[in-house]
């Protein structure tokens, strides 16, 4: 995932960047005059027709102006400097902000030949336009993921190092861990919750009352019960963190019950890694971690568990 800030994609300028994550560039057309629109519009910016559709463009144009920027505007994007900073005018004639690549300064000339460079910054596909020289044999800049080249420890886990930002955010995913090991949830475990907590509520407590007028037909375990038994739940995270002092729970972002576990119900559970953030505070963690009455596919806990680390 790459830390630099990412274009924001509206419901106009949506067909574009689904194009480049397609592989093609799109720009609009107006059916009423056939002018070419770029930036995306509800209008044609021709005969203000609201006619537009998006085509399929080379994306071959060339170099209307552009700026060498040698000091960071933000500094994610130090390692980019000197950025070439430059207005391309496409063969249709509309104009598109964006960078060269793969360019010494001394060969950047205005009015050169360009042709499009689909730069995929990570692992979701997510691709903005860049230019080169149309001579060069660049075409594409796949994507790198950073997590490739670290070391693993004798279990299989990739050790990322606490001060290394870019690995860390490639830990986000939206793929969960294979499932933990399964635990029972029985009348006695409930019980023992319910003595130590002090929350007696007969739905947990009392099964002869919970089968007449429980809507669930028996006790169920506490939401806390089940939120607390996620440490006897042991999913295979794919990574460890390293390099670090301290390692502390900071609480939870998000904790909900959305079904019940009824009790005798046997429970299992995954994780994925939600979000990465860095402050002075240490580096804080959000692991989702879903746990499942077994063959349930809707959880009964939804935990962020918020770790950080400094």
């Amino acid at each position: 995932m790459s830390l630099k800030p990412m274009p924001e994609m509206t419901e106009i300028s949506k067909p574009f960047w689904q194009g480049l994550n397609e592989g093609e560039i799109r720009i609009q057309q107006c059916n009423a005059c056939n002018g070419w629109v770029f930036y995306p519009r509800r209008h044609c910016t021709h005969c203000l027709a609201h006619d537009l559709e998006w085509k399929s463009v080379s994306g071959k144009g060339t170099l209307y102006t552009y700026t060498l920027t040698r000091i960071p505007t933000l500094p994610e994007f130090a390692d980019e400097m000197p950025q070439a900073l430059a207005v391309v005018e496409l063969e249709q004639g509309v104009r598109v902000n964006a960078t060269l690549v793969g360019l010494a300064e001394d060969e950047i000339k205005v009015g050169m030949a360009l042709k499009p460079v689909l730069d995929q910054v990570d692992a979701k596909g997510n691709t903005l336009l860049r230019f080169t020289a149309a001579d060069k044999a660049l075409d594409s800049l796949p994507y790198v993921n950073p997590l490739d080249s670290l070391p693993r420890n004798d279990k299989g886990q990739v050790q990322v190092a606490v001060d290394n930002p870019v690995a860390l955010q490639a830990l986000v995913s939206d793929e969960y861990t294979d499932w933990s090991n399964t635990l029972l949830v029985d009348q006695a475990l409930i019980n023992t919750f319910a003595e130590l907590s002090g929350d007696n509520y007969w739905i947990h407590t009392d099964p002869e009352r919970a089968a007449k007028d429980s809507p669930f037909g028996t006790t169920i375990a506490h939401g806390s019960l089940v939120q607390v038994l996620q440490s006897r739940l042991n999913f295979a995270l794919p990574f460890e963190i390293t390099g670090f002092q301290t390692m502390v729970n900071y609480g939870s972002d998000r904790l909900r019950f959305p079904s019940p576990v009824p009790a005798g119900s046997e429970i299992h559970a995954r994780a994925r890694v939600k979000s990465v953030q860095q402050s002075r505070k240490g580096t804080a963690l959000t692991l989702e971690v879903n746990i499942h009455v077994v063959g349930n596919d809707r959880p009964s806990v939804i935990n962020d568990l918020v770790i950080l680390y400094r």
